[in-house]
């Protein structure tokens, strides 16, 4: 169950601001059913030009409920420009925090004002409908590489699981992830780099889950890249003991030196990073048939 902050608790079970503005001037809709959270936002404007009524429906959780609540509360008596300076990180706090899974709600918040000032000001896009220019990226949730370059940026997010916690990309079959990991390095540089990287362990009493967990991960940040750059590719096998079955794919299957990359390269860098006992050995067979198959 989630820990829940008692501000959170009290918009959710005390929401303000339910329902819809008559005549509004802005509309924002985000989220979908299908997606597990939905939200639609109107706001009215005064003579001067700042919001004077603004509220919301909304389908989702007490996080998303809460969010909608609060951000309804924030954006009352601003400005167009003041309001669009209200982020996912001030709705948050607002609420006294929020669970990390749980933070994709406040950017919905703020995704949906941004719907509904683009709204009024004539730029009526429809719900999932994406500026020019823009790719999906997850398709399970309709997120774009822009959205998650955002997210990434705006809470300085450094690896996969935070992105998925912010806008939900890569949290459906997962076959992003691998471009999710390329975007947050094109955004955060070496600061993302030193979080993906797997810790040494050496020393450390790993349960055989840890083991092959970690061997996997580093088979895919540390090995696989550089094989793939020479058109070859590597695959785990089984893992028995301290010996590491491993077959290689692609051009490395072909490779005449292949047990020197197997030596050099994809058992240095499981003994750096897992164990100094790992020993790899190739699944000669496996790595033949798929040869053979692909021929």
């Amino acid at each position: 169950m989630w820990e829940y902050t008692d501000k959170v608790m009290d918009h959710f079970l005390n929401p303000r601001n339910v329902g819809e503005v008559e005549n509004p001037d802005g509309v924002g809709e985000v989220g979908s059913l299908a997606c597990g959270d939905a939200l639609k936002l109107t706001f009215k404007l005064g003579e001067d030009g700042r919001i004077v009524d603004a509220k919301f429906k909304t389908f989702g959780c007490a996080s998303a409920i809460a969010s909608s609540s609060v951000l309804t509360e924030l954006i009352k008596g601003k400005t167009l420009e003041e309001a669009l300076k209200v982020t996912n990180r001030e709705i948050a706090e607002r609420l006294g925090g929020l669970p990390e899974q749980k933070m994709h709600c406040s950017v919905m918040g703020q995704e949906a004002l941004e719907a509904a000032v683009a709204y009024y000001r004539g730029q009526k896009a429809t719900p999932h409908e994406h500026n020019h220019g823009e790719k999906i990226v997850c398709t399970c949730f309709g997120v774009t590489d822009k959205e998650i370059e955002r997210v990434i940026r705006d809470n300085g997010l450094t690896t996969v699981e935070q992105v998925t916690n912010y806008c939900k990309a890569g949290g459906g079959c997962g076959g992003c992830k691998g471009e999710i990991e390329k975007i947050i390095l094109a955004v955060q540089g070496d600061q993302a780099k030193a979080k993906m990287a797997p810790q040494p362990q050496k020393g450390k009493k790993l349960t055989t889950i840890q083991k092959i967990q970690l061997i996997q991960q580093t088979i895919n940040e540390q090995v696989r890249p550089a094989l793939r750059a020479h058109g070859g590719n590597i695959e785990l096998i089984d893992v028995e003991g301290d010996k590491v079955l491993i077959a290689f794919r692609g051009m490395c299957a072909q490779c005449k030196i292949s047990e020197f990359t197997m030596r050099d390269v994809v058992e240095a860098k499981l003994r750096e990073f897992v164990s100094e006992d790992l020993v790899v050995v190739e699944d000669k067979e496996s790595s033949e048939t798929q040869h053979g198959h692909k021929g």
